[in-house]
């Protein structure tokens, strides 16, 4: 429906066609678009007519391109610490098995 109004303003009776959704399902889904302020709906006769605010769409998309950029970072950090663990358990690993031998254990099967 987003992606429909951003190539222009369109009917409710519009914007319920492309979906196997009853026209009252459309009308609620409007409605909370309207009421986060991201559509615009005014009357064109006996018509409701609904229109993108480009603004409120550029907002939504600040905000969540900041939360992807802190979970990016994030999960960069986590995996950076990850790998640090690997490598400090595999240098653990080899200086245990270095003693092992160096101490004659051998483990048998």
């Amino acid at each position: 429906m987003i992606e429909r109004l951003s190539h222009g303003p369109a009917s409710v009776h519009g914007l319920t066609e492309p979906f196997a959704l009853s026209q009252q399902m459309i009308s609620k889904h409007i409605a909370y678009l309207v009421r986060a302020r991201i559509v615009i709906k005014t009357k064109r006769g006996r018509e409701s007519v609904c229109t993108l605010r480009p603004a409120a769409i550029k907002t939504v998309g600040d905000w969540a391109f900041s939360y992807r950029r802190f979970w990016e970072e994030s999960f960069d950090k986590l995996d950076a610490l990850v790998n640090q663990m690997k490598k400090e358990e595999a240098r653990d690993d080899k200086k245990h098995r270095e003693r092992d031998r160096a101490h004659g254990d051998h483990k048998s099967f």
